[in-house]
């Protein structure tokens, strides 16, 4: 089973300095249709103006991922986390116990776009750790890394019983399926996943219990 989520209907922030669109209820926008999708609670679509950002704020129990689309975001959290973090490279904070972090658009004069993803741990009050890892995408193309790019068909089978497609950029069909940039696709004890892009796409894809 596949329930499309369409990218014109997801919610959105007008903010100024942050423009925010949400897959799921997040903030001021609620929606109970779209609470999460089983570990899988957020993804936030933010294009954040140059020089501005989020202030030190805490989180706790929550698994939150940073990937970065265009531009960069410099962070520091009270693990002594800190950096900057660029398209290509995806940050992950295991906030556990808790912790204060901050993210701030690295540039003065271009806008960052990044997305921000939370899943539920299956672990209680750990340790907060931060890490930040590359991955050399332009080198092996074609390929499922966690994300998908390249002009060809790629087959997936699932590892686990849910799958969250999230399309970064570009157009592809998923199982006949048409969607661009922004849409999304949860699905339901599908046997095996085409991914089928013209050009060039980047996913994001998340095997879920």
């Amino acid at each position: 089973m596949i329930t499309l989520r369409p990218a014109n209907e997801r919610g959105h922030a007008d903010h100024g300095w942050l423009q925010a669109n949400f897959t799921f209820s997040f903030a001021n926008y609620y929606d109970p249709k779209w609470m999460g999708f089983r570990a899988l609670r957020v993804i936030n679509d933010d294009i954040v103006a140059p020089a501005r950002g989020f202030g030190k704020h805490p989180h706790d129990n929550m698994e939150i991922l940073t990937y970065m689309i265009s531009g960069s975001l410099s962070h520091n959290d009270t693990t002594g986390g800190s950096g900057a973090i660029v398209p290509g490279e995806l940050q992950h904070m295991s906030a556990g116990t808790g912790i204060y972090h901050s993210e701030q658009n690295a540039s003065a004069t271009e806008p960052s776009h990044s997305l921000q993803i939370w899943l539920l741990p299956n672990k209680q009050n750990v340790t907060p750790q931060y890490q930040q890892r590359k991955f050399e995408v332009a080198e092996q193309p074609n390929q499922l890394h966690l994300l998908a790019s390249g002009g060809h068909t790629i087959t997936h089978t699932p590892t686990r019983p849910h799958t969250y497609l999230h399309v970064v950029q570009g157009d592809l069909t998923l199982n006949g399926l048409t969607l661009k940039s922004g849409d999304g696709a949860a699905l339901t004890n599908e046997q095996a996943l085409t991914l089928t892009t013209p050009t060039k796409a980047e996913v994001l894809l998340f095997d879920l219990d």
